[in-house]
């Protein structure tokens, strides 16, 4: 037996001894309790485990489960959450001088009992915060056993709900109750796979004396000054031990100071003459710093912790107008016109998720266009991978508390799990240049003012305590240089409603939900930070888990991965009058290639119409968050990137509009009221933007002749815009449903504008619209399509061919005489069948005669 001695006076150096299934500790998982009937094999035997890991991905690597993405079995799979489970492991321990000796888990999803050698030493509740317990009195030199038992993640919060007193929320389980991801208790994008499992690293740390508890570096810019203010926090054993430095370096620059014996907290101030700044990508380099801090001295370090730190200032402005209250993200005093995405968690089983995978989907984000990613509060306090990528890439985050959609209990025990959670964030998240902005919870706020909780909740606590007092206290003492907002949609206006979209930040889901996309004009909003339009997951990724034969939109698996209220009613409503419906067959089955082809191209015109919208009206307008980059699952959704990693046509449509150098076709009133197209160019870029403007009317049919111009000079300072008026004659066509508005200038994108939809438009089928012509390539091949008339939407999808083959581009409009090249790359695939549909598809082969 091992045992603490309080009255020690040596401090000695932390040892850690990792429990991870990669530092060789082998683990099991058992079932708690009876499983059901036809599936006795996992019950019979534990089964070997990783950790970190989890339940589901533990079974699935044994062979005792099917896929849970796949076909119907998400259904079939959830028991998983109403049974309860446990994680066991035996491990070799020694004592050494060290006095105390703790078991650290950095993370247990969720309800969990810990047992040492037999002995409980630790009851969780909360995913989203490490624990700490001293076992020094249950250690024993030689061989031990932990387990770490969970309640069944679904019953558990149901039993919790009826504690606490059940609360309103947007779906199914009271994932509301307890501190766990609420979108693993399925959400309208994401399956319902509730599970459990030592999901992050754990393991024993021994020391003596003073222990370094946390480090929390704020860097901020004082003009060309940085200033570096590392706060480190100590927990100290008692006795009569002597002071310890503590240093701080930052390249070559070093400072100390010495902490007395009980002191818990020690602050050092470091200040670099023109120190190199960090800027969001599209305004300046982004200079990171490494930061070493060490406990000790260097004859005798007790503890080293190590991260960067990137020298910036940040603010948010709220302050009203003549319009409203605005919403400005400023970085380094810069406004920032934020071209940005919502996040979630990239893996339904999270814990499958790698640095290399953050990396990929910060860098889609960065090919897009994009400047920043909302951290969504229905998910998870991302990887260290996700902020370190963000810093590098220059991609602003904004943070939300982890909060979604729900009304939350303010009583205990909850509260005090929200605040040491918060706490735990808060200091782990500051140091990254990236973290511009802590948000208070996701459409919470909205929630309560028109979503009828009031009357259920009967004045019982919702969460207000959190978003408008707790939380705000938490940031302003921990992180004060980062700004904080209460919820998303959020107005910033006393007595406004939350999702007033003339004051703060503005959620559109009308749009999706009941109306036509053309009513995104309705919003001239000041910050949209929630929008979106679905689509579907690429052809190869829906047809590798859906089934149905023969495929077909309301297929009993395709609805598995469908998870919005009537979401496909609203695909097909959302068409409109913009594109034509699917033929169908005698038994009314959609033609499944058109069905994809016209979702997908919709969802990408809806969204790149709500942004062309948005920025029109900048600088009114701050920015835009799409809702959602990416997916966590093969599913019909609103995400740009599909669960496999290829890109949607709305990822083309967003690089379009997410452009540095915008210009679009948008109405506006003339002096009489009326609405008449404009255009708009928005230069989002830190160069001057100047040259000739050349404005054209010209027909769709082959040869394209310019039956009206009009060139204008024009001149854009850098982070401005300008309107233009088109001449009369540009805006009178002998044929509205045979001609095409253009508009091109040097470094920009041609912008088209339409006097009809695309079901009035007259084109020319493809094979005399355009010709394809294939060649091989260095790691695929080109195919290079030359129009001989209008090619309008011209999209790629060699996936279709092989789930491996990639293409560069997409969405592509050519007017007679322009042609286009497609690089594809990955495996062979049959070149002849990139030529047809439906495989390079366009406007043209829908509408076309």
């Amino acid at each position: 037996m091992v045992t603490a001695n309080p009255t020690t006076a040596t401090a000695r150096p932390l040892r850690r001894t990792t429990l991870d299934s990669v530092g060789g500790t082998a683990w099991t998982l058992s079932a708690l309790g009876p499983v059901p009937e036809g599936w006795a094999a996992v019950g019979a035997a534990p089964v070997p485990a990783t950790v970190p890991g989890e339940v589901h991905a533990d079974l699935l690597a044994a062979g005792l489960i099917p896929d849970p993405f796949d076909g119907d079995h998400e259904g079939a799979l959830a028991w998983i959450g109403r049974t309860g489970w446990s994680y066991r492991a035996t491990f070799t321990w020694s004592g050494g001088p060290e006095d105390h000796h703790e078991l650290v888990a950095d993370g247990l999803d969720t309800l969990a009992t810990v047992l040492l050698n037999g002995t409980e030493v630790a009851r969780t509740a909360n995913e989203h915060r490490s624990h700490r317990v001293d076992v020094g009195a249950v250690l024993v030199e030689g061989t031990n056993t932990l387990e770490v038992r969970f309640e069944a993640p679904v019953t558990g919060a149901e039993r919790l709900a009826a504690e606490l007193g059940d609360r309103p929320r947007a779906y199914g389980h009271p994932f509301n109750a307890l501190r766990k991801a609420a979108s693993q208790y399925g959400w309208d994008w994401g399956p319902d796979l509730a599970g459990a499992g030592i999901w992050k690293s754990i393991g024993l740390e021994s020391w003596s004396g003073v222990r370094l508890a946390a480090v929390r570096p704020l860097a901020t810019l004082e003009g060309t000054e940085g200033v570096l203010e590392t706060h480190v926090e100590l927990q100290w054993a008692g006795g009569a031990v002597a002071p310890v430095p503590v240093s701080v370096r930052v390249g070559t620059e070093q400072a100390e100071a010495l902490a007395q014996p009980g002191q818990d907290s020690v602050v050092v101030v470091q200040r670099f003459a023109d120190v190199a700044a960090w800027w969001p990508r599209g305004y300046g380099e982004q200079a990171v710093h490494d930061v070493t801090v060490e406990l000790g001295g260097a004859d005798a370090t007790l503890a080293t912790w190590s991260g960067r730190v990137g020298f910036r200032a940040v603010t948010l402005t709220t302050e009203p107008d003549p319009d409203g209250t605005g919403f400005v993200l400023a970085v380094n005093g810069e406004p920032v016109y934020v071209k940005g995405a919502n996040w979630i968690p990239d893996d339904a089983l999270v814990t499958r998720l790698t640095a290399d995978t953050y990396r990929t989907g910060v860098a889609e984000a960065v090919a897009s266009g994009m400047n920043l990613l909302r951290v969504w509060g229905g998910g998870i306090y991302e990887s260290e991978h996700f902020y370190r990528a963000c810093d590098e890439a220059g991609v602003l985050v904004w943070q939300d508390f982890l909060f979604a959609c729900a009304a939350y209990s303010e009583d205990e025990p909850l509260r005090s799990e929200v605040e040491a959670e918060a706490r735990e964030a808060v200091t782990r998240l500051s140091q990254h240049a990236s973290l511009v902005l802590w948000n208070g919870g996701n459409e919470n706020l909205w929630g309560y003012v028109e979503w009828g909780w009031r009357t259920p909740l009967a004045g019982r606590t919702w969460g207000d305590g959190y978003y408008t007092g707790l939380l705000p206290a938490i940031v302003a003492e921990l992180d004060p240089r980062t700004p904080y907002s209460p919820g998303s949609p959020y107005s910033f206006m006393e007595y406004a409603h939350p999702n007033d979209h003339r004051n703060g930040t503005l959620h559109i889901w009308d749009v999706w939900n009941q109306l036509d996309y053309d009513h995104y004009r309705d919003y001239p909003a000041r910050f949209v930070s929630e929008f979106g339009f679905q689509g579907p997951a690429a052809w190869s990724t829906l047809t590798s888990v859906v089934h149905d034969e023969p495929l077909d939109p309301y297929g009993a698996q395709m609805l598995v991965h469908q998870k919005a209220h009537e979401g496909n009613l609203k695909l097909e409503r959302g068409l409109g009058a913009h594109l034509p419906r699917w033929p169908v067959d005698g038994d009314g089955r959609a033609d499944m290639d058109d069905w994809h082809w016209l979702t997908s191209l919709n969802q990408a015109r809806a969204v790149a119409f709500g942004i062309e919208h948005f920025r029109s009206f900048y600088p009114l307008n701050r920015g835009a968050v799409v809702w959602q980059l990416n997916d966590n699952w093969p599913v019909v959704s609103w995400a740009a990137v599909d669960s496999h990693g290829i890109r949607k046509p709305l990822w083309y449509a967003l690089r379009r509009v997410y452009a540095d150098r915008l210009a679009t076709f948008q109405p506006r009133p003339d002096e009489h009221g009326v609405p008449v197209l404009t255009l708009v160019a928005h230069n989002d870029s830190s160069g001057v933007w100047d040259g000739e403007l050349v404005l054209t009317r010209r027909s769709t049919g082959a040869g394209t002749p310019v039956l009206a111009e009009q060139r204008v000079p024009f001149h854009l300072d850098a982070r401005s815009a300008v309107a233009v008026a088109l001449d009369a004659d540009l805006l009178a066509p002998a044929d509205p449903r045979a001609e095409v508005l253009t508009a091109s200038a040097e470094g920009m994108t041609t912008a088209y504008g339409y006097f009809v939809e695309d079901t009035e438009l007259v084109l020319a089928e493809p094979d005399r619209a355009y010709e394809v012509e294939v060649a091989h390539a260095s790691g695929g091949c080109t195919v290079t399509v030359t129009a001989s008339a209008l090619a309008k939407d011209l999209a790629l999808f060699p996936d279709r061919l092989d789930a491996g083959a990639r293409v560069d581009s997409g969405l592509v409009t050519l007017l007679a005489g322009e042609r286009h090249t497609f690089h594809v790359t990955g495996p062979d695939v049959d070149e002849a069948a990139l030529t047809t549909k439906p495989v390079l598809r366009s406007v043209n082969d829908v509408v076309g005669r």
